[in-house]
């Protein structure tokens, strides 16, 4: 059987690495080595702005995971930004928007890290919390720097996601914001503080938005769920 191509959307950030400090696309290695982990082919999608760019990378991959990142722009849900909110990327908004339209009219599958669960939600008409604290009044969920918070999930019985990751499971979180509405899409996990943690989409295509990053933890059922749907639909073509 031959490796699923599963894409991942990249930072476009100012870096630094030997001689050089310059603009780069990245993203941390945790995201490739999870999906080669689980039997995927890796390929890196940086922001693009070409008409037509989005279907054409659909039309050449198997699955597509959303990265996590910045901060979404509150324009798109037509909100005014909250003091917290900033750091917002235009330019990866529009391209990861542009993705998900793609693989939605194609049936790819999808699955949604942190940022990307927010994107998902925001694509289908939805809007977010702009900063998860002034609603659960702790710091729990995005400690500081650069460490994850760690959350415990609570899934719902029967869904996609209790299927790959079972009923209760501590996750990795760094997020000041999170879903408030999700249109088309069922809430299927939440924090004990009441923060929605996962969605997904009713159906068979595999379409899931997780608020935590099941690429740094040592159990990977969302991405071997993802790199599974992908395989299937790779056969099916």
């Amino acid at each position: 059987m031959v490796a699923p191509v599963i894409g991942l959307t990249t930072y476009r950030e100012q870096a630094a690495w030997g001689v050089w400090h310059q603009r780069a696309d990245l993203l941390p290695v945790q995201y490739a080595a999870a999906v080669e982990a689980t039997g995927g082919v890796p390929l890196l999608l940086p922001p693009l702005a070409q008409v037509g760019a989005a279907d054409a990378v659909v039309a050449r991959l198997d699955g597509l995971v959303i990265s996590g990142g910045a901060d979404v722009d509150p324009e798109l849900y037509a909100e005014p930004a909250h003091p917290a909110t900033a750091g917002w990327r235009p330019d990866r908004d529009a391209w990861e928007v542009a993705l998900l339209e793609a693989a939605e009219a194609a049936g790819l599958p999808v699955l949604g890290v942190c940022r990307g669960m927010q994107v998902m939600a925001v694509q289908a008409g939805g809007a977010l919390v702009q900063h998860v604290p002034d609603v659960v009044e702790h710091e729990g969920h995005s400690p500081g720097g650069d460490q994850f918070g760690a959350v415990q999930v609570v899934t719902a019985a029967g869904t996609r996601v209790a299927g790959l990751v079972g009923e209760r499971l501590s996750v990795n979180c760094h997020h000041h914001q999170s879903v408030r509405s999700h249109p088309g899409y069922v809430a299927v996990a939440h924090a004990s503080d009441g923060t929605l943690e996962a969605i997904e989409a009713d159906g068979e295509r595999f379409c899931v938005g997780v608020q935590w990053h099941p690429e740094t933890a040592a159990d990977v059922g969302l991405l071997a769920g993802l790199a599974r749907a992908a395989a299937a639909y790779a056969g099916a073509r």
